[in-house]
């Protein structure tokens, strides 16, 4: 079954008298009840989630499981190289954090490889994976809650009379990859752990933190979410807000951490005292930095990767390159100085930040002046950064209720987001939509939907 003729069928659904109202006001009211916002913005803003056919969900989990684990792969050489490991340009800081013994193997217990999988109307996919979150990928716990609802929604239950609806539930994988590295930390299954989230107070996405407590207790867990300040290492025993814990669930990014606290933080003495299990591990920072995508992606280090690798990174990972003085092929492999190249062929690159996040200080360069991009590559030498080809974007149409009460199907630009679990498995995937090119919830204006593999029903 074509997904796209599944997407038709909804949308006349929603033609029903009242069928689009009625699953609208039950949205939106079973958003506010399970406080599904990020920041004081609701999640959702559409009326339908993205839908996948079973070949379809294949492909993106294959293509993905094999970049993955070619990225895990990548971090683990660049821990014992220090030369690959200098393509990163990790600060001395970060150096000494990352190659901090974590106590278990992963690097990236979770993660998340953010990508454009377009489908095109005749049969072609395109699949471009543009950043690795390694550090703290949100919307696990969200997008499970989210399908919840969806599925209750009277329009998805008159779809599910002629499609069988499968979800993609993230937030159980999390769990069990809490424990197996806690487990594996540990030595032995003896306790479930006491866990900390941690991250500022008033993050736009603290009513996630929310939802993963309520799944822990459910599971026997207790959990509490706490400020980095709230902190304290004493007599061998990490506290978070006075309570005891040995599991940190670290959603405060690493470079926030270190630009308040340098290195002198209750999580870093716990962890080298060995009495803590830190998810994820410095050690992330390897993949979570804009500049792996140009690990992967350099002619330099193609000697690392095996010949399906190679092909694999050419259709899936676009040409990334740090900004410097350097001597380097272009997208087509010719060779190239990369500075006056990466000047003159603006609209069909994009400049990011090597260590941020939300689309702070991305640059389209399609869709800027070209003084404002010869001024950025010029900055580019003081900080950190990287220049990625311009990848096809996916688009589809999205229905949302309008003022009036009416439904509006507008054109979205859509990412598929893989989560990833123990550098080698996909469960669950985020989607954000947006009308703008630089597609991030935190940048504002998005939406995110949740993901269903569908199948038409026999009969």
């Amino acid at each position: 079954m074509n997904s796209l003729t599944a997407v038709s069928r909804y949308h006349d659904l929603l033609s029903r008298p009242g069928l689009a109202s009625d699953s609208w006001d039950l949205l939106t009211a079973r958003m506010a009840e399970r406080n599904l916002v990020f920041g004081e913005r609701p999640l959702c803003t559409v009326l339908r989630p993205l839908f996948y056919s079973p070949q379809e969900w294949s492909y993106l989990v294959d293509r993905t499981e094999l970049i993955l684990r070619l990225f895990d792969r990548l971090a683990s050489v660049m821990l014992v190289n220090a030369e690959l490991r200098a393509q990163i340009h990790a600060t001395p800081e970060e150096e000494h954090l990352l190659l901090l013994d974590h106590g278990y193997r992963s690097t990236v217990p979770t993660a998340r490889l953010d990508s454009f999988f377009a489908r095109n109307e005749d049969g072609s996919r395109s699949l471009g994976f543009v950043e690795f979150n390694g550090e703290s990928p949100a919307s696990m716990a969200y997008s499970g809650v989210l399908s919840d609802l969806f599925l209750e929604m009277p329009v998805m239950q008159a779809f599910g009379q002629r499609h069988a609806v499968h979800s993609l539930p993230s937030r159980r994988p999390a769990l069990d990859e809490f424990l197996r590295v806690y487990y594996e930390w540990r030595g032995d299954r003896g306790k479930l752990p006491d866990i900390a989230i941690v991250d500022w107070h008033g993050v736009p996405t603290a009513s996630e933190f929310d939802l993963f407590v309520e799944y822990f207790a459910e599971h026997g867990i207790t959990a509490v979410i706490c400020d980095p300040e709230e902190m304290e290492f004493r007599n061998g025993q990490l506290f978070a807000a006075g309570t005891p814990v040995d599991f940190v669930y670290k959603r405060v990014l690493i470079s926030e951490l270190l630009l308040r606290y340098g290195l002198n933080h209750p999580i870093v003495d716990a962890l080298k005292a060995r009495t803590i299990c830190l998810v994820n591990p410095f050690s992330c920072k390897l993949l979570h930095k804009k500049a792996s995508l140009a690990v992967a992606s350099d002619e330099r280090n193609a000697h690392l990767l095996t010949a399906a690798e190679r092909q694999a990174v050419k259709a899936h990972v676009p040409w990334t390159r740090t900004v410097e003085e350097r001597a380097t092929v272009d997208p087509a492999g010719n060779p190239i100085d990369l500075l006056p190249w990466a000047s003159a062929n603006r609209d069909r690159l994009v400049l990011k930040p090597n260590d941020e996040y939300g689309g702070k200080g991305v640059l389209i360069g399609w869709e800027t002046e070209q003084p404002e991009w010869e001024a950025a590559l010029a900055n580019a030498a003081d900080e950190p950064t990287v220049v990625q080809e311009r990848v096809q974007i996916a688009y589809e149409e999205f229905p949302a209720m309008t003022a009036n009460g009416g439904v509006s199907i507008d054109v979205r630009l859509v990412d598929s987001d893989p989560f990833l679990f123990r550098g080698e498995r996909v469960h669950g995937c985020l989607c954000r939509l947006s009308s703008e090119t630089l597609l991030n919830v935190t940048a504002g204006g998005g939406s995110i939907v949740p993901v269903f593999v569908i199948e038409e029903r026999d009969g």
